[in-house]
């Protein structure tokens, strides 16, 4: 109950729900009352003290286990001062844990965390700019230099074959006033994970991962992770409950389909090399089946009577596709067709 952004307000939501302590009472009980976990939630503070305190007393009787309190009422903005009396006063009043919230603007490194729980007399801090601006915030010894936690960051990026509109994003709001800086406008003008690399001297880096993963990629240019997943330890596919016939006739291998592969390799997607092999030889075309576990999709496609899949999920339902009818192309040692034969 803390988002004051336009679309939550005139939506019911968020901050709205504040000056509707009926609504508060209904929804917070009724989870209290029917969930085995326990129930937190948070607000931000209203016109006075003591509206804000009877406030999170009603919060209190609910039952809940916990409040976060962003120290900054619905109309006022990050860069105006975090009412931190407000969280020292609800603090001494409740029973139950109070969480402060709304310090980012003065928190650089550990130290100040501390000041900021001892300024509220919170029970603990949530924080998400400050660990945004500097994830080093959190460490013990003192905050990094902004280059070094950017540069550990970028490896991880290029570790993981990240995308570079997420990598950008994540290292603009690093930058914060430095945006309009040379290293800022370099950073605007990337299109690339390895120009983005570049500005930190990590191309070297990212030209040498690059290698490794081509070394794992199949014929299509797909990249087939080094730990695999073998059949008898991969329980997901038991649970797809779309495979009718004998699991032994089952192949599975770890195939991510890469788009951008395909098109750096020149070749058709597998799904087209499939079907074109399907056609030639007179057969029944590839039957697909895909199921969605846990915000990931899983495909199976089926020829000749035999089950191909692959055993790591995709992010949407045409990749898990792809990647299937790699996996059946890589068993089949059919060889890849350039674009345009």
């Amino acid at each position: 109950m803390g988002c004051p952004k336009d679309f939550s307000i005139k939506g019911g939501m968020g901050a709205a729900l504040l000056r509707q302590p009926e609504k508060i009472q209904e929804i917070l009980a009724t989870l209290v009352q029917n969930v085995k976990i326990p129930v937190t939630c948070k607000i931000r503070i209203l016109d006075s003290l003591e509206e804000t305190l009877n406030l999170c007393k009603m919060i209190q009787n609910c039952g809940v286990s916990a409040l976060a309190v962003h120290g900054r009422r619905k109309e006022e903005r990050s860069h105006q001062n975090n009412h931190d009396d407000y969280i020292r006063a609800i603090s001494k009043e409740l029973k139950i844990p109070v969480i402060a919230n709304g310090g980012s603007n003065d928190i650089k490194c550990y130290e100040d965390i501390l000041s900021f729980k001892k300024r509220t007399n919170a029970a603990a801090i949530m924080i998400a700019r400050a660990a945004q601006w500097n994830c080093s915030v959190f460490r013990r010894q003192g905050s990094l230099p902004l280059e070094s936690v950017i540069k550990s960051y970028l490896k991880y990026v290029v570790d993981y074959d990240s995308l570079v509109g997420n990598a950008k994003y994540c290292v603009q709001s690093m930058l914060r006033d430095l945006q309009d800086s040379d290293v800022g406008k370099a950073l605007l003008d990337c299109q690339t994970l390895e120009s983005l690399c570049q500005i930190w001297s990590l191309d070297a880096y990212y030209r040498l991962k690059q290698e490794e993963f081509k070394c794992r990629l199949g014929k299509s240019g797909l990249y087939q992770p080094s730990r695999g997943i073998k059949l008898s330890e991969e329980p997901i596919y038991k649970r797809l409950k779309i495979v009718d016939g004998n699991e032994d006739s089952m192949k599975l291998a770890p195939v991510v389909f890469h788009r951008g592969e395909v098109k750096k390799a020149e070749t058709l997607l597998p799904k087209s090399i499939l079907y074109m092999w399907t056609q030639r030889k007179g057969l029944q075309q590839p039957l697909y089946q895909t199921k969605s576990i846990e915000k990931l999709f899983y495909s199976i496609v089926t020829v000749e009577g035999k089950i191909y899949g692959s055993s790591v999920g995709s992010k949407s339902k045409r990749y898990a596709e792809q990647a299937a009818a790699q996996v059946c192309i890589d068993a089949l040692d059919l060889a890849p067709v350039k674009s345009g034969s």
